[in-house]
């Protein structure tokens, strides 16, 4: 009434704000907007010099920017947001006002986290971090915390997030900020659930979500902290729990807002429940078979949330609905409308450029195309899947926040399921084995970027087949593929058409053999049980090629190991009479394509050599007396070498000497491990763990000096994790990361004694002219024939992965 234009654009700011908090998002775009009308913001970014008179007007002006990016945020428009919040940021540095611009800087680090750039959100994050280092605690600097702590978690940085997370936690208690404990607490439970992979029975999640429903003053984040706990009691198969929390949770979903993160809480809870159903289908024998929920329930849950998707304009999240209620219809072979369903849902997803969940309902459409029996479109439909995760790889972990990302459930099924329907092909030249191999090898590429986070193999590759055709006519490439209940291998000879042959075997009869192999081999009266499990794997894995391998006089066999195959050696299957190390040389492929492989260089080999016989302060390995002997062998050997030994082998020296020279051999010998998670792969230096990323980035700085990559990387005395059935993926980590031609590793740790023994023959052997998989063969030969070094346990664990030559 009183025409008081800022008063009156204030008011209509904090209305907009009442209006998100009951979803009524056109009113609070309306109100939002109209705001900015009669603040006289034109929205072209355009600055005035804002003088003292004015700084009241661009005070409001920011806020209300700041007010439309968060909104804009809820509303599933990151690109806007980011936008909007550099506008204001701009405002808040005219106005001198340090706390606006670090506020809209969260806001843009929350947008690009949201939009997938991890990267980028983590670099504005620690730039925000430094600079309130010291300063007062304070809401701003809480939120900071927690948003790094998020965008380390989406990264895979799950310590650095947990101890980030836990800064803000404190600060949050000390101010007594009840709703800010509760959003922390819901981080670090969800960091804790990803922590725990490994460890099921740690409780620390389920704490942290009690705590955060405990706190919550707003019913979305409580809800969403009950949501996680149900869904992580589900997964450990507490039945009885979880459906103690059911009906709490469907008590509130009604109060829950309209908003991007209100619908994707009753998607996930939906999904939750269609979960459980699932697993209780597939273990119909087990007493607990209990349906958390029946159909239609979640139904109704699924379809209020593509009418609330609808009503805010986020086809995103309606196509997440959509697809959530197809799955629900085709686990009650209701097909035709699953189809249906799961049409709409890849066309909005499409339409939206949203890769990360098209990929979803293309794998959908596959399965109900195959259970309908039509394989040709099934395939169709799962090309089309490949196709799209082939298209994140370099985003392969960028998703929405709120749907969770999990490999081993949503992406290596697609790959395997794709391969079993193209091995089903009738007709003319079907099935197609070599798109069978390249599926696979997909598969991998896939497996190693989701291991570090990052799209790693970007390199130059040559298919393996044309270097065995062209140069290297004694050598077979061998494929065993693990698929449900069948061990399919494909073996390529040198210039012949590739071998399809097929093992009936259940997958749990061969993850029994393959642990009983494993586990025994190292026992010292496991002998017979290896002997037998080593006879049984041989006879599905070799035995059906023996006479294609005996009449093709193949020397070398470069296996391309699928699943946990990788974790045992394949020089160790046994014939009855024979150990495969004793009729070839053997090597292992990360792919069917890798660096060009060449013969190392046989004339003046230099070596860069470095290990630890004293264990630093903290760590809890056993002293390896015998390193100093083992690294004189190769110096001894006639091989030229540069020397680092206990205090002299640090990281620091380690990077230093590598960019000295161009060495061609690097041979640490030292404690380590390699395992499925980059933060627990690591080698030991005297300093400190060099942990798989680190080694990266210290060769990495090599490769910008000196153009020759190093042609062996040698490490010996490391292992795999234990009872990690993925910890092979942290060695082909190792070596890629090392960009090595080759790296020889060992798969469990023995004595240090019988390790010099091997280190000295193998060299004694390279030297000779030898390709590096025949002097491996010889080592272990020799090994084999000499009194105490006889057994598998002692010559077995060193396999070669990447250039055999």
């Amino acid at each position: 009434q009183e025409n008081h234009n800022l008063g009156q654009a204030a008011a209509l700011t904090n209305l907009s704000l009442v209006y998100q908090k009951l979803a009524a998002w056109k009113e609070a775009d309306a109100a939002v907007s109209n705001s900015l009308n009669l603040l006289g913001w034109n929205n072209q970014n355009q600055l005035l010099n804002v003088g003292e008179n004015k700084s009241e007007l661009w005070n409001i002006i920011g806020q209300t920017l700041d007010i439309r990016a968060g909104l804009l945020l809820k509303q599933g428009n990151p690109d806007a947001s980011l936008e909007i919040s550099q506008q204001a940021e701009q405002i808040w540095k005219q106005l001198n006002d340090n706390t606006g611009v670090t506020r809209s800087r969260i806001n843009q680090a929350q947008a690009l986290r949201v939009s997938g750039f991890y990267r980028r959100s983590k670099k504005v994050l620690e730039e925000i971090f430094q600079q309130l280092k010291l300063s007062p605690d304070s809401l701003v600097k809480v939120t900071a915390l927690r948003s790094l702590g998020n965008t380390y978690q989406q990264l895979g940085n799950l310590e650095d997030s947990q101890r980030v997370l836990k800064r803000s936690l404190n600060i949050a208690r000390r101010l007594q900020l009840s709703q800010e404990i509760a959003l922390t607490e819901l981080s670090l439970g969800n960091n804790a659930r990803s922590l725990s992979k490994n460890n099921p029975e740690n409780r620390e999640a389920i704490n942290h979500y009690q705590n955060a429903a405990e706190f919550a003053s707003n019913p979305l984040t409580k809800v969403q902290a009950q949501i996680n706990q149900l869904s992580l009691l589900v997964e450990k198969d507490e039945i009885a729990a979880a459906t103690t929390l059911i009906p709490t949770i469907q008590s509130q979903l009604t109060n829950l807002p309209a908003n991007q993160t209100g619908i994707y809480a009753r998607i996930n809870f939906a999904r939750t429940l269609l979960q459980n159903n699932t697993n209780q289908n597939q273990t119909k024998n087990n007493k607990t078979n209990i349906k958390l929920s029946n159909q239609k329930s979640i139904a109704q849950i699924l379809a209020t949330s593509v009418q609330q998707a609808k009503t805010i304009g986020d086809e995103r999240a309606e196509s997440y609905a959509l697809g959530s209620l197809a799955e629900l219809y085709e686990q009650s072979n209701q097909f035709s409308e699953a189809q249906n369903l799961a049409k709409q849902a890849l066309f909005l997803a499409q339409k939206n450029n949203a890769s990360d969940i098209a990929y979803l309902w293309e794998w959908q459409l596959g399965r109900l195309f195959k259970a309908q029996n039509n394989i040709p479109t099934a395939i169709s439909a799962y090309d089309s899947a490949v196709a799209t995760l082939q298209s994140l790889r370099t985003d392969l972990t960028a998703v929405n926040r709120e749907i969770q990302f999990n490999f081993r459930d949503t992406v290596e099924p697609i790959y395997r399921q794709s391969v079993e329907l193209l091995l089903l092909e009738k007709g003319d030249r079907k099935p197609n084995l070599d798109k069978v191999r390249r599926r696979i090898e997909a598969l991998q590429l896939a497996e190693l970027d989701n291991y570090f986070r990052e799209a790693c193999l970007n390199n130059q590759f040559v298919v393996l087949d044309e270097v065995v055709d062209r140069d290297n006519t004694d050598t077979a490439i061998f494929y065993p593929i693990i698929l449900d209940n069948k061990l399919e291998i494909i073996l390529k000879l040198p210039k012949q058409q590739l071998i399809h042959k097929t093992t009936e075997v259940s997958t749990q009869q061969l993850d029994r053999l393959m642990v009983q192999m494993r586990e025994s081999i190292v026992e010292p009266d496991g002998s017979n049980q290896f002997a037998q499990a080593s006879a049984e794997l041989y006879q599905m894995l070799i035995q059906p090629v023996e006479n294609e391998l005996n009449n093709s006089k193949v020397k070398t066999l470069v296996f391309i190991p699928d699943g946990s195959l990788r974790n045992i050696p394949m020089s160790a299957l046994y014939d009855g009479e024979k150990y495969l190390v004793e009729k070839y040389a053997i090597a292992i492929s990360p792919g069917l394509q890798l660096f060009t492989p060449k013969s190392l260089t046989r004339q003046r080999l230099n070596a860069l050599v470095g290990g630890l016989s004293e264990i630093p302060e903290g760590e809890n390995f056993a002293p390896l007396p015998n390193v100093n002997q083992e690294l004189t062998s190769i110096e001894e050997s006639g091989i030229s070498t540069v020397k680092l030994y206990n205090d002299g082998f640090r990281s620091n020296i380690l990077e230093e000497k590598i960019n000295a020279q161009p060495f061609q051999v690097v041979h640490l010998a030292t404690h380590g491990q390699f395992s499925s998670n980059p933060n627990e792969t690591f080698i030991l230096a005297f300093d400190k763990r060099i942990k798989v990323n680190e080694l990266d980035s210290l060769l990495k700085s090599r490769r910008k000096q000196r153009t020759e990559p190093i042609e062996l990387l040698v490490l010996s005395a490391c292992e795999t994790a234990a009872g990690d059935n993925r910890a092979a993926l942290g060695l082909a980590g190792v070596a890629l990361s090392a960009g090595a031609r080759s790296t020889l590793a060992s798969l469990w740790q023995i004595g240090d004694e019988s390790t010099a023994y091997f280190t000295d023959e193998f060299y004694n052997q390279l030297i000779t002219g030898k390709t590096t998989a025949e002097a491996l063969q010889q080592a272990q030969i020799k090994m084999l024939q000499t009194n105490g070094y006889e057994r598998p346990m002692q010559w077995a664990p060193y396999v070669l992965v990447g250039n055999w030559l």
